[in-house]
């Protein structure tokens, strides 16, 4: 999958100054130290069996999937950007391609650490994805997938024009570009 190129700066709100940035090795490391220290394990991989929290083996399976999905140019599947809040690393941003029923979509994902949350960062960083996935020029969807029990996320999603497809624990968004 091509990498994207960088994605420029954006201002956020207040004095705050947000960074997007292609994901590397040294990236992953510091997302890594940031899930560990502000998310449990299932808000950013998948399921890995053994006792709760951040082990050893977590965190080798964090490294395994995110390098699999957007670093190993052979299995690559997504692009994802760091996110950078006044220079410290603050969550991460994803566009994936996927194929819909009638044209091809991207579905896009963020994740922000706890402690900055509800400063509009979520925003400024989904205008980027939505912008990037424009110049894409081949998508002509952008889809999403959050739970019910995520009212930021809904904020978020409806203030895009999305429109939200609650089913059972899981609400799905389109967007059309």
């Amino acid at each position: 999958m091509a990498r994207c190129a960088k994605l420029q700066g954006v201002p956020a709100a207040g004095e705050s100054e947000i960074v997007v940035i292609p994901l590397d090795e040294p990236g992953l490391g510091r997302l890594l130290e940031l899930a560990a220290a502000e998310a449990d394990p299932l808000e950013v991989m998948p399921p890995v069996t053994g006792p709760a929290g951040w082990t050893d083996q977590r965190r080798a399976a964090f490294l395994a999937f995110h390098r699999r999905r957007s670093l190993d140019p052979d299995t690559a599947i997504e692009s994802t950007w760091v996110i950078e809040v006044d220079g410290r690393t603050a969550g991460a941003a994803r566009l994936k391609p996927v194929s819909g029923p009638s044209a091809l979509a991207v579905e896009a994902g963020v994740w922000l650490a706890r402690s900055v949350r509800g400063r509009g960062i979520g925003r400024r960083v989904t205008e980027v994805l939505l912008e990037s996935a424009r110049d894409g020029g081949s998508a002509r969807f952008v889809v999403a997938t959050t739970t019910v029990d995520n009212a930021a996320a809904h904020r978020l999603l409806t203030g895009t024009g999305a429109d939200l497809d609650v089913h059972g624990g899981s609400v799905d968004a389109r967007l059309e570009l």
